[in-house]
């Protein structure tokens, strides 16, 4: 059980939905309660298959690419971290690359469930990097069930947040979902630093 919360903590700090929901509502101003709770099915859906495929498949590419589990744990660190520090300074959506001009165009798209919600709002590298992370270290049948039973629940999570997004804004406001990201945010740097902290010392023994 502590593997299962361990991982929860973790996808949801990094992917931080509550941090999407300002996107989300902007994208789906027009859309009607059905369409709404449609986008934020197919949304949670597709990041349930992102997840998975980056967990089981990832190694795979690591091996292609000649790349260490070091390298990847330093490179996901550091990008884990610089989204933290998106969090805390305000800057999340354009740190995911979500420019006005693009927040734009997605809202004239008919389908914005696999890009931008899914990639790169909510699985994007850091998310990616720490699956295959995990997939490295934690690889007996037990221990990938557990982890691919916290990716469904933090898919199914992500739909209720979606699908409830004018009512959570409307209990938090705009001013209670920034602090909230900014609280996120400290928890998102100390895991990415973590990271980094872990290979340094396997280094040094």
């Amino acid at each position: 059980m502590n593997l299962y919360f361990l991982a929860v903590a973790a996808l949801f700090s990094i992917m931080n939905p509550l941090g999407t929901v300002p996107v989300f509502l902007s994208l789906t101003r027009e859309k009607s309660r059905k369409e709404i709770k449609n986008i934020a099915f197919y949304t949670s859906l597709n990041v349930f298959i992102i997840l998975l495929i980056s967990f089981f498949l990832g190694k795979y590419l690591l091996g292609f690419f000649g790349i260490s589990i070091q390298s990847l744990k330093i490179a996901g660190g550091m990008i884990i971290t610089t989204s933290g520090f998106a969090l805390l300074t305000g800057s999340f959506t354009k740190h995911k690359g979500m420019k006005k001009s693009m927040e734009e165009d997605a809202s004239k798209r008919s389908d914005i469930t696999l890009t931008p919600l899914a990639i790169p709002m909510l699985a994007g590298p850091g998310t990616i990097s720490l699956l295959i992370t995990y997939n490295q270290e934690y690889n007996n049948i037990m221990e990938m069930m557990i982890l691919t039973s916290a990716m469904l629940s933090i898919s199914v999570l992500i739909f209720f947040i979606l699908r409830s997004s004018n009512i959570i804004l409307k209990f938090l406001g705009a001013s209670g979902l920034n602090a909230l990201s900014r609280i996120i945010g400290f928890l998102v740097i100390a895991i990415g630093v973590e990271y980094i902290l872990s290979v340094i010392i396997q280094i040094i023994k």
